[in-house]
C-alpha cells in the first residue's frame, strides 16, 4: 500500500511538469467553477436555509408596504396621518385634507421630497388648516397645523362659505354639529373672494366679533350646551343704521325666531348711549341659565337698555 501511494505521487508531479506554461496561466486566470455534485449534503441544506429566511424577511416587507389603516393610499410606500386633530373636524373634513394632499397621485415614498409635494398641495388647495406643518416618520408622513374653526355661515344665491374668526373664507362642508351662525343682511352686491382669502367687509366683521365673543362665553360657561346653537342668524342689515338710524344696528334670532336685540357694533355701544358689550353679554348668559333656553318664554330679549337706566324729564324732548 505504502509503495502504491508513492508512485501514484510521482505521476501527479510529472503531470504537472508536462502542461504548457500558457496553459499553466490561463488556468491560473480562470474563474473557478463549483459543481453542483461538488456540493455536499451539509452545505445545500445550509443554503435552502437561507433562502428561506430570505423569503419570510421579503414577504414581511411586502405586507408591510401595503398594512391599510387611517389615511393609507392603497398601493403607495407609505401612509399619511392627520396628527392632534381637533374634536369638531368630522371625517368628511379630514377627507378632504387627505384627497388634496395626494392630488398629484404620486407615490407616497417616505423622503423629504414627498414631504414638500404634501405641504404645497395642502398649502394652496386647503384653507381649513394653516401653518401646515408635515413630518416623515419610518411608516407615514404626517400632517399638522392650526386648524379655523368656522363661526359664521353666509349664503351668495345657491352658494355657502364659512367664516372663522379671521374674515378667512372656507369652502363649505357640511357640519351639522357646530355651532355656526348664518349671518344674513348682506347687500346683494357682495361677492365672496376665493377660499383661503380674508372677506374684507366692515359689516361682516362686525357679525363675526359678537359670534367671536359668544364662542369665547360658551367656552367659559356653557361648554356643555354652547348657547350658539340656539342661534339661527345674526341680522346686519341695518349695519351703521344704513336703514334706519334709531333702531338696533344688530339683531340675532334664536331657532324659535325669538329677537335677541343686540344693538350696536361691538365697541360702539358708548356712541348710541347703550349697555356696555360686557353687560350685554352678561345679560343674555344669566338669561340662558335661568331658562335653560333661549325662546319659549318671551317674543323678544332688549339687550340694548342699561339695568341702572332713569329715564328724565328731558328724555320725552
Amino acid at each position: 500500500m505504502i509503495g502504491r501511494r508513492n508512485k501514484k505521487r510521482k505521476k501527479t508531479k510529472t503531470s504537472l511538469k508536462l502542461r504548457s506554461a500558457g496553459k499553466m496561466q490561463r488556468r491560473k486566470n480562470a474563474r473557478p467553477t463549483v459543481s453542483l455534485k461538488s456540493v455536499s449534503t451539509t452545505s445545500l441544506a445550509i443554503l435552502v436555509s437561507i433562502c428561506a429566511v430570505g423569503g419570510v424577511v421579503l414577504g414581511l416587507s411586502h405586507l408591510n408596504r401595503y398594512v391599510k389603516g387611517k389615511g393609507t393610499v392603497p398601493g403607495r410606500l407609505g401612509s399619511l396621518e392627520l396628527i392632534a386633530v381637533p374634536s369638531w373636524v368630522n371625517e368628511e373634513l379630514q377627507a378632504k385634507v387627505y384627497a388634496a394632499a395626494c392630488a398629484d397621485r404620486s407615490a407616497l415614498k417616505l423622503n423629504e421630497r414627498t414631504a414638500r409635494i404634501v405641504h404645497d398641495n395642502i398649502a394652496h388647495k386647503v384653507a381649513w388648516l394653516d401653518e401646515v406643518r408635515v413630518q416623515v416618520t419610518h411608516d407615514a408622513i404626517q400632517i399638522s397645523g392650526v386648524w379655523r374653526q368656522p363661526l359664521a355661515l353666509v349664503r351668495r344665491g345657491v352658494k355657502k362659505f364659512y367664516l372663522d374668526a379671521e374674515l378667512v373664507v372656507l369652502d363649505y362642508v357640511p357640519m351639522p354639529e357646530m355651532p355656526v351662525v348664518e349671518v344674513a343682511g348682506l347687500p346683494l352686491t357682495a361677492k365672496a373672494p376665493s377660499p383661503g382669502s380674508v372677506w374684507q367687509r366692515q359689516d361682516l366683521a362686525a357679525a363675526v366679533e359678537i359670534l367671536r365673543q359668544l364662542h369665547r362665553c360658551d367656552n367659559l360657561f356653557t361648554a356643555e350646551k354652547p348657547l350658539r346653537h340656539e342661534l339661527e342668524r345674526i341680522d346686519i342689515s341695518n349695519f351703521g343704521g344704513r336703514r334706519n338710524g334709531t333702531t338696533a344696528h344688530v339683531v340675532l334670532y334664536a331657532k324659535d325666531k325669538t329677537q335677541i336685540i343686540w344693538g350696536a357694533e361691538y365697541g360702539q355701544w358708548h356712541h348710541h348711549l347703550e349697555s356696555t358689550d360686557e353687560e350685554k353679554l352678561n345679560r343674555l348668559y344669566s338669561y340662558y341659565r335661568e331658562y335653560g333656553s333661549l325662546g319659549g318664554n318671551a317674543k323678544y330679549i332688549n339687550l340694548r337698555d342699561p339695568q341702572d337706566y332713569i329715564p328724565l324729564p328731558i328724555d320725552r324732548y
